[in-house]
């Protein structure tokens, strides 16, 4: 039997949270989203809510 740790770093949601990182920090650092941070007053948000609000933002535009 697999050490649990092992199970965990290799499962799926490991891979998902390695890629939701790394997505957060190409969106972070994107022109457009530093754009749309300086237009919001959300100083007080962490980065990953900043970012979550901006996609959903970016998201309910694009669907119009």
């Amino acid at each position: 039997m697999e050490n649990p740790t092992t199970l965990l770093n290799n499962s799926p949601l490991a891979d998902n949270e390695h890629i939701w990182g790394k997505l957060k920090q190409a969106i972070a650092s994107s022109s457009g989203f530093k754009r749309w941070q300086n237009e919001q007053p959300l100083k007080s948000f962490t980065l990953e809510e900043q970012v979550r609000l901006y996609l959903e933002d970016t998201l309910s535009t694009l669907a119009y």
